[in-house]
Parts: structure tokens; C-alpha cells; sequence
């Protein structure tokens, strides 16, 4: 029986990839993106499969049509895909706060916003997918993505958190950890990216130096990690992370090491704190 998805940011790169694949596989689509024009090929093409529509997902309002309009066309919505992001490259103090802000918006609030819009209906048939585009991003910090390294890192713990609370109704949440990919994704984040500052040029112009090498050599085949996209839905059981590409799964098992020799080597510090009359038996339930 065919799916019906909803996609954010459906028009180019990844978005557009899961699209096809989407499409290609016979399911049905709801195809979000800013200027929807960009899909009229595809609507050409699928005819009344893929209902194209205008979105900001910084808008909630927007989201909301776009699950109502859905929900009118083809009367369930069984898999979100949150994939609407992008990163600009500066380091911290040299990005203002509102284009730190814009991209917290897009990049977080836009998969809050995706989610909150499809759950109820979710929870009412006790069945869906939620599939959220994080990024290694999201498990191992670079420098000059402040910003959307923190909105990856919380849509992360968002989506473990969803995961948690809507698994009693059949609901299931993963988060897509891929790394770089054959996408626009560095022509739009290095497009405005200000010359880093002399005291920066150490930590993030050596990280951009080697970010502009990489730009159309990038790890991973974006129509095979649609394809595994594609796959998810039908997995009996999901990760709460799922790392995509070698490059990704190196730099954030790098991390994971690292992250457990340090709270090893503080664990001392860590315990001290302890009240005490300290009473842990509550951890039994997690």
C-alpha cells in the first residue's frame, strides 16, 4: 500500500533526492519548499501523486497548511521527513545575531514545527515515521558552524525525547546523522562567509581551508542516502541516530571516544557533588 510523505525543503539537494525516490517508489507526496515552481518538473511527471506547496518551515503557520492540505489530498500523512536546513560559515563572533538566529529558526524551530503539525494526526491512527535530517554536525562540533551545529545538536535531543514519548502510540522518531554530500550545501554556507579574523584564523580558517577542498568531492551519494531515507519506514526498529557516510561515522566515533575518556577521566569530580544522602534508585526505570 502506498505511503504518503511529507518532505520539507523538497526542491534542491537532498530534499529533492528523497523526492524522486519517493516518487520513484509509487508512494504519494507532499513536497514543501519555498518556491515550489522548482518541482513543477516532478508534478509534470507524478501528476496527482506530489502536491507541491509553499513553505518556510520558520513559519508554523505555513507547516500547518501544508499537513491540512496534505491531509485533504491524500487523508494520512505517514512519514515526516524534517530535511529544510543550511549552515553559513563564520565563526562565532563574527555572526550576527540575527543570522544566527535565522538559521536556529530553520534548522531547529522548523523540525519542532514540522513535528507539532503532524503528531496529533499521528497519534490518531497510532502509526507514522518521523524521519529528522541532523547532521554529524550534530554529534561532533566544527569550527565556524556555531549555529548550526547548536540547532543539530538540539534537533538531536529533540528527537530523542519525541522518540520517547510518542513510542507508547506507534509513533517513531530517528534522527539522520549524514556527512558531507554531493549537495549545494557549501556553495550557500561559504557564499557570504567573511574572512576569518588573524585570532581565528587557526581554528576556523584551517577548518574552512579544508571545507572549500572537500566542496564537490563530498563523501556521500545523495541518491543512496535517499534510498536509505527511503528504506526507514519499513525497518522494525529504528535507531534514536542513524550516522550516514564513512566520514561520518569516523568523525563521530572520534567523538564518542573522546567524549567517554573525558567523563571517565572527571568521573571523581563528577560524583563529588553528590548530596549525602544521595538516592539513585530512581535511575532504575531509565
Amino acid at each position: 500500500m502506498a505511503k504518503t510523505w511529507l518532505v520539507t525543503g523538497a526542491a534542491g539537494g537532498l530534499g529533492r533526492a528523497v523526492a524522486e525516490a519517493i516518487l520513484g517508489h509509487g508512494d504519494n507526496l507532499v513536497a514543501g519548499a519555498r518556491d515550489p515552481a522548482r518541482l513543477e518538473d516532478l508534478h509534470r511527471h507524478y501528476g496527482n501523486s506530489i502536491l507541491p506547496i509553499a513553505m518556510d518551515v520558520a513559519n508554523p503557520d505555513d507547516v500547518r497548511a501544508a499537513v491540512d492540505a496534505g491531509l485533504a489530498k491524500f487523508g494520512s500523512i505517514d512519514v515526516l521527513v524534517n530535511n529544510a536546513g543550511y549552515g553559513i560559515a563564520a565563526a562565532f563572533e563574527q555572526t550576527s545575531a540575527e543570522a544566527f538566529e535565522a538559521q536556529i529558526a530553520t534548522n531547529l524551530f522548523g523540525t519542532a514545527h514540522g513535528m507539532r503539525a503532524v503528531l496529533p494526526h499521528m497519534r490518531r491512527q497510532r502509526s507514522g515515521t518521523v524521519i529528522n535530517v541532523s547532521s554529524a554536525g550534530g554529534r561532533r562540533a566544527v569550527p565556524g558552524f556555531s549555529a548550526y551545529c547548536a540547532a543539530k545538536f538540539a534537533v538531536g535531543g529533540l528527537s530523542e525525547v519525541v522518540a520517547q514519548e510518542a513510542a507508547p502510540f506507534g509513533v517513531r522518531v530517528v534522527a539522520v546523522e549524514p556527512g558531507s554530500m554531493r549537495s549545494n550545501f557549501a556553495n550557500v554556507a561559504l557564499a557570504t562567509a567573511p574572512l576569518p579574523d588573524q585570532d581565528y584564523e587557526a581554528s576556523v580558517g584551517t577548518f574552512l581551508a579544508a571545507f572549500r577542498d572537500v566542496n564537490g568531492h563530498e563523501a556521500a551519494d545523495l541518491s543512496k542516502v535517499a534510498a536509505v531515507i527511503l528504506s526507514l519506514p519499513d525497518h522494525p526498529t529504528l535507531p534514536a541516530h542513524l550516522v550516514l557516510g564513512s566520514d561520518a561515522f569516523t568523525l563521530v566515533r572520534a567523538a564518542n571516544e573522546q567524549s567517554d575518556a573525558s567523563m571517565l577521566a572527571w568521573e571523581k569530580v563528577s560524583r563529588s557533588t553528590d548530596a549525602d544522602d544521595a538516592d539513585l534508585s530512581w535511575l532504575k526505570d531509565f
